[in-house]
């Protein structure tokens, strides 16, 4: 079977590999161009096109699948087309140029969730289970007929960056099984059913914390936005990025926002919120890389400003 795999993150990597290490003819890759990274803004190519450059794979680099892609796509003669957090739409005329069609990975359980941070969503909103589906893709956003299906349970701690972790190797062996069952004419789609919730790109405001909101709303909103774009608030008109906070969700009363730092050796940080206190693991001042929480506190002790510490 001749595969063109498209995709764009490091959460492709995995289904890329598997897909070749499964033995599937990938003929091409299709990968966004290559973007500015770090605080130099250096051109660096995409982690997908980077891992098909080291496999020797063909790269078409496009932000969009205009009139000259779809050439190049055609030209290829690929039976199916794999795509797996791509990060551009499929137009309808590219839909069909694969003899079998696009067969997308998501990260969620469909019709839950659909768009394009659905894992983030799915914390941040609570949910016990998620998983990942293969499905066709069609003209809707992730609309088409339901080819395979895994689930994963949720842990209270896990961030979106775990999860999706786990879920990018678990969901590469589920596009390989489903396009070697497609590849064998033993596969039919199976319509999605429910309703549908949609998960929009989150944006650096989505990792705002409202601390008047309950502990634990503002657990999986830090959860649910680490790595990206990072949960954060505001300390004297500075931005503060706070990592996941530690487990316990039985401490102290304060008013929201309010910062208590205990003395010690291992002085603890406890912000108050809408219900109770809640413990800080990680902050990372401005300019500053991501430090114990503990450190940090140290620094405000010495300085004599704790009383006056409170995050807008």
């Amino acid at each position: 079977m001749r595969v063109l795999f498209a995709g764009t993150p490091q959460v492709a990597v995995a289904s890329l590999d598997r897909l070749v290490n499964d033995g599937f003819d990938v003929v091409a890759v299709l990968t966004r161009e290559d973007a500015p990274v770090g605080r130099k803004r250096i051109m660096t190519p995409s982690p997908v096109a980077a891992r098909a450059a080291e496999l020797g794979i063909e790269i078409i680099h496009a932000n969009r699948i205009g009139a000259e892609t779809q050439e190049r796509i055609a030209a290829l003669d690929a039976d199916i087309a794999a795509i797996v957090a791509y990060g551009g739409l499929v137009p309808e005329k590219a839909l069909g140029i694969p003899r079998l069609g696009w067969v997308n990975l998501h990260f969620s359980l469909l019709p839950a969730w659909r768009g394009a941070a659905p894992v983030q969503h799915s914390i941040m909103a609570g949910d016990d289970i998620t998983g990942a589906v293969t499905f066709q893709l069609e003209k809707g956003l992730d609309t088409g007929p339901v080819f395979g299906t895994l689930t994963e349970a949720i842990d209270p701690s896990d961030t979106a960056g775990e999860l999706l972790g786990r879920l990018a190797v678990s969901g590469a062996v589920l596009l390989s099984q489903t396009l070697s069952g497609l590849d064998a004419e033993a596969l039919v789609g199976v319509p999605q059913q429910g309703e549908g919730s949609y998960a929009h790109k989150l944006t650096l405001a989505d990792g705002r914390i409202d601390w008047s909101a309950p502990a634990l709303a503002i657990r999986r909103r830090i959860n649910g936005t680490t790595p990206d774009p990072g949960a954060w608030t505001e300390l004297e008109g500075q931005r503060f990025k706070i990592g996941p906070p530690v487990p316990a969700e039985d401490i102290g009363s304060l008013a929201p926002g309010q910062v208590m730092i205990t003395g010690g050796k291992q002085p603890r940080v406890v912000v108050g919120t809408g219900s109770h206190g809640l413990e800080l693991a990680q902050v990372q001042p401005p300019g500053k890389k991501m430090m114990n929480a503990a450190d940090w506190a140290r620094g405000m002790l010495a300085s004599g400003t704790v009383d006056e510490v409170k995050f807008a």
